[in-house]
């Protein structure tokens, strides 16, 4: 199941197309989503039952918007909505247990003026039990390919299983990129002679996928945000190196949510990416 996320605002609809071509791409249902307070979901007598009537007709308005994009997008997929109590962040990282991706836009409702990428997106993309694609922008003639980070850690296999499978599911290229910044000699991530980027497996397991190897000296952010300028996808880890213990979400990850030219997926592994 794929679970989107909606707020109301622009970017929520254009999760919630994005998620209906996902849905269709994978054969999976689609739930649409938002959160309203808890007090607004159960308060239905008393001095405010009244404003928390109109929090519901108001969240069922939302969620009729979004599903109707999503219907325009992919009529014949297996659609439903559900209004969740609770905060966004905390509601949408519960419902991704059961789902094999979550999607939202990159801001919407609840964002502070002047931030990036909004607060739920931060926070759904660093904690979800499954991977998350977040909706910034969409290439206007994307070029039917799929760009994956990978940085020698283990941590880049789920990125890498991710990025084939995707690919696989739009007949897409693979184009694998490995930053350095500054490269250095002696990098144990990548030994002489062997291939940093460690892709055979990988091919052998898909081998109608076209896969581009980079290695690139450059800092990581700035050469997936060039290398995803009009790619179908963008696919990085939640953590790598360089992450600091008890942080969130990695900080190139982090960056990209901020920066990413196409859809970004954070790859989180573990049951999640089955189904």
């Amino acid at each position: 199941m794929i679970i989107t996320g909606v707020d109301g605002s622009h970017a929520g609809l254009e999760a919630a197309g994005w998620a209906a071509r996902e849905a269709a791409l994978r054969a999976a249902p689609l739930k649409i989503v938002h959160a309203i307070p808890q007090w607004a979901c159960d308060t239905t007598t008393g001095r405010y039952a009244e404003v928390a009537a109109w929090m519901r007709e108001g969240g069922h308005s939302v969620l009729a918007a979004a599903a109707d994009r999503a219907r325009r997008e992919r009529p014949a997929i297996d659609l439903s909505t559900s209004l969740l109590p609770g905060d966004p962040r905390t509601a949408l990282t519960t419902a991704s247990g059961d789902a094999a991706l979550v999607v939202i836009g990159s801001h919407g409702l609840g964002a502070v003026r002047g931030f990036l990428v909004g607060s739920v997106a931060y926070g759904v993309a660093g904690q979800a039990a499954c991977d998350v694609v977040v909706v910034r922008e969409l290439p206007a003639l994307p070029r039917g390919e799929v760009v994956a980070g990978v940085d020698g850690s283990p941590a880049a296999e789920p990125v890498l299983d991710a990025a084939f499978a995707e690919a696989e599911l739009r007949g897409a290229t693979v184009r694998a990129v490995h930053a350095r910044n500054p490269p250095w000699a002696g990098d144990p991530r990548t030994p002489a002679g062997r291939d940093p980027l460690a892709l055979d497996r990988h091919r052998e397991r898909h081998p109608g996928i076209t896969v581009i190897e980079e290695v690139v000296h450059d800092h990581p952010v700035r050469a997936l945000r060039q290398a995803a300028t009009g790619a179908d996808l963008l696919v990085v880890g939640s953590r790598g190196h360089g992450t600091f213990a008890g942080m969130v979400i990695g900080s190139v990850s982090q960056a990209l949510l901020h920066e990413s030219p196409c859809p970004l997926m954070v790859v989180h592994g573990g049951p999640g990416r089955a189904s």
